[in-house]
């Protein structure tokens, strides 16, 4: 009796499961213009994040299906998708947060913990950059750059194949840098480094500095 009523509140639970939806922008499409263009900010954002969104709902859907049936091979193979489509969402959302417009404060980086973090661990703000533009450049395919604060309570730069999260390998996510084609291609074409380079003139800091101090906050739990 009590097992059969776990069932029911089990699949009552997975029936009940939200959609994701695309993030509104906090921003107009031009407004990282000229470090990257609104055509490419609408086609990211509306399609590339978009398709994310539909897949992860779609995978969520067989996931459930699956679940209520009992098909536990179906449940595995359908892993893939959630990793790929949903560390595309989660990725793409910290990534929209990360930029603002140089007018709006984009590239300033204020006093703050996170500022004395990155001056005592890299020397500043300018030697952070050029360290993780370079490993941005070194990513074979698709991927992305990641400021991140690891298990150890430090800062650290690592990097993320396709569609992976930072969280996956144990690090809290404070600035992401699509490493992606479309993130770039029709401003830079192939000069990718040179994306790498124009981004830190919209970085966020007021956002990274906040999920920097949630980070620590949370560790010190």
């Amino acid at each position: 009796m009590f097992a059969r009523a776990l069932t029911s509140a089990r699949r009552a639970t997975l029936a009940v499961r939200a959609k994701h939806t695309l993030p509104d922008l906090d921003y107009p499409y031009n407004a990282l213009e000229p470090v990257i263009s609104s055509q490419i900010m609408k086609l990211h954002h509306t399609k590339h994040h978009a398709t994310y969104v539909a897949g992860l709902n779609a995978a969520e859907e067989k996931l459930k299906a699956a679940q209520l049936s009992n098909d536990v091979q179906a449940q595995v193979a359908i892993q893939p998708l959630l990793r790929f489509h949903g560390g595309g969402h989660v990725n793409h959302t910290i990534f929209w947060k990360n930029l603002i417009g140089e007018s709006q404060g984009g590239g300033q980086l204020h006093d703050s913990a996170l500022k004395n973090a990155i001056d005592k661990q890299f020397g500043g703000k300018d030697k952070l950059s050029s360290h993780m533009n370079n490993m941005a450049a070194g990513i074979q395919g698709s991927g992305w750059a990641w400021l991140t604060l690891n298990q150890r309570g430090e800062l650290d730069v690592i990097t993320t194949a396709n569609q992976d999260m930072a969280a996956s390998v144990g690090h809290v996510p404070l600035l992401g840098i699509d490493a992606w084609e479309h993130a770039f291609y029709l401003d830079y074409m192939n000069v990718k480094m040179d994306y790498f380079k124009n981004i830190w003139r919209v970085v966020n800091w007021k956002d990274v500095a906040r999920r920097y101090d949630e980070g620590v906050a949370q560790q010190a739990k």
